[in-house]
């Protein structure tokens, strides 16, 4: 990770987090709700502790680009993807002492950028309420998501699994397109597999029906087309 000296207004960069802030408090707080960059080459990332032990940080927010964690305990894995507007605290899988301790390993899967939220701006962002409610809302939010992916690895049948998840990307990463939804992640079968919780076999059967009935589509550049109307709750 390097982070040279780069800088820049979160509140730019990311104005819903100050969708609810009057005109003057917007100004206000644009003005001096400064970041440091930090920059992720695509790879490994290995982060590293705050100097200060990131006490009182809010963490890391991202900015663009594509994360992925990947967390590995008796020889079972699961993905998360994390991308623009997601909150991180990674460090803190080093500090939390537990009975069970997975592998975690983060990858950078495009060029990502972090505005580090240290103690500094946290106490600036403080000042307003509506700007501390935005921030834990993407905490939540990431939560949410989560619970959500486990709850769709319960499902007895792998398409539905796949089908529910690429119109859950689709929430955070797709666009409309001609022919459908577009979706443009580099996602490989494995990848996939790690995400609902189903091995790289099954993945790839079940994309192969998926297809067969035009539900998905595979470019050849690699983006994923979604036709038709999101699954129902029956499935």
């Amino acid at each position: 990770m390097s982070s040279g000296n780069a800088f820049v207004r979160v509140l730019e960069e990311d104005p819903e987090l100050a969708a609810d802030l009057d005109p003057t408090s917007l100004q206000l707080a644009t003005r001096h709700a400064i970041a440091a960059v930090e920059v992720i080459a695509p790879g490994v990332w290995e982060p590293v502790r705050p100097a200060d032990g990131g006490n009182g940080h809010l963490g890391v927010l991202v900015l663009d680009g594509l994360l992925m964690r990947d967390v590995t305990f008796a020889r079972a894995a699961c993905t998360e993807l994390l991308g623009r507007g997601d909150l991180l605290r990674p460090w803190d899988w080093e500090r939390e002492v537990m009975t069970v301790r997975p592998q975690v390993v983060w990858t950078a899967l495009q060029p990502v950028r972090l505005a580090v939220l240290d103690r500094r701006i946290t106490a600036i962002i403080g000042r307003w309420p509506e700007l501390v409610s935005a921030v834990t809302a993407r905490a939540v939010r990431r939560a949410s998501e989560l619970a959500t992916t486990q709850a769709t690895s319960h499902l007895t049948r792998v398409d539905a699994r796949l089908e529910l998840l690429f119109w859950g990307l689709a929430d955070r990463w797709g666009r409309v397109g001609p022919g459908g939804v577009v979706l443009e992640l580099p996602l490989t079968h494995q990848v996939l597999g790690r995400l609902i919780g189903a091995q790289r076999p099954s993945v790839t059967t079940a994309l192969s029906d998926l297809t067969r009935r035009r539900v998905i589509e595979r470019r050849d550049d690699g983006a994923w087309i979604l036709h038709g109307d999101p699954p129902g709750l029956a499935n």
